[in-house]
């Protein structure tokens, strides 16, 4: 592989890492700051995407991004409802609402399962327009994604500093001392999946419009490809690290997953191989803090049973 190519294939994983990025935002939030393991992921990405699409399709690629936004909103709503209102797990929550969101994509889109943006005005294609003839034109895309990242990014850690944000991550670490502290924890488990949801629909939103295609099963396992890249994040920072600090390790993580893809790619792994990569590197993050104990005290104990033998 040249360094031309390997630069060209660095950006453009960078790209889908940064749009990728707000999903495992999303979940940094939702899994380690609320301690919500939210399965609704996939849908709720993909709905981002379909209400992106439609928006931009009818001539505002600006106003889509909102738009998604919103509806990323009425789809954490609708989770945070079941868990905290109606006596569901969260684990069944998601699954049930993921479920259900299948069915509400296809209705968004007139029972289509793709859209076709070739033609249609994207914040991509506008800032393309706009940086034409400078030397930034080639990293448009590029571009984008970095501003739209920062600005979440900023966003989140300055309202997880607020009072309400800091209600959320005691909710995350004891729900019972947050209700004794006069604190309604069904509120903040409510606000903390609309905000978390708001970011999903987003990265779908953008992804769509980079593709310049929307597809019905955009989302399949895109929670484990964001729990993956966030575990990959906190390898970088760990979890007593400051927030500012642990969100840029969850962006990190999501970009280093997708030059990981990249490569498997060039390499010629089958892309049916791809979710089993995701698989695995997500047991690797959950079980490395673990094996790096036990295995170890594993070798040891084989040593110490080869030296009992010899004598």
């Amino acid at each position: 592989m040249t360094i031309d190519k390997f630069l060209a294939l660095s950006q453009t994983a960078a790209e889908l890492g940064l749009v990728n990025a707000l999903t495992v935002l999303s979940l940094f939030l939702s899994y380690s700051m609320l301690n919500v393991c939210d399965l609704s992921t996939d849908g709720c990405y993909t709905l981002g995407a379909a209400a992106g699409a439609l928006v931009a399709i009818a001539g505002h690629p600006w106003l889509s991004l909102p738009a998604a936004m919103a509806v990323g909103v009425i789809s954490g709503f609708v989770t945070a409802t079941l868990q905290t209102r109606m006596g569901v797990q969260s684990l069944l929550a998601g699954i049930v609402v993921n479920t259900g969101l299948y069915s509400v994509n296809m209705a968004l889109t007139g029972n289509r399962a793709t859209l076709n943006m070739n033609k249609t005005a994207t914040v991509f294609s506008m800032a393309k327009e706009l940086l034409r003839g400078t030397p930034l034109a080639g990293q448009s895309a590029l571009l984008v994604m970095l501003i739209v990242v920062a600005l979440v990014a900023a966003f989140l850690c300055a309202f997880l500093k607020t009072k309400l944000g800091l209600a959320i991550r005691a909710t995350g670490n004891n729900a019972d001392m947050v209700r004794s502290s006069s604190i309604n924890p069904t509120f903040t488990t409510t606000v903390g999946l609309c905000v978390s949801n708001a970011f999903t629909a987003l990265s779908g939103a953008l992804m769509a419009q980079q593709q310049k295609n929307f597809e019905i099963n955009m989302g399949s396992g895109m929670v484990t490809v964001a729990l993956a890249s966030l575990l990959i994040g906190g390898v970088f920072f760990a979890r007593h690290k400051p927030v500012p600090l642990r969100a840029l390790g969850a962006v990190l993580g999501a970009v280093l997953f997708r030059i990981v893809y990249a490569l498997a790619l060039r390499f010629n792994m089958p892309a049916f191989m791809l979710k089993l990569v995701s698989s695995v590197i997500v047991v690797l993050a959950i079980s490395g803090p673990y094996l790096r104990k036990r295995i170890p005290l594993a070798i040891r104990r084989w040593r110490a049973s080869r030296e009992g033998g010899r004598a």
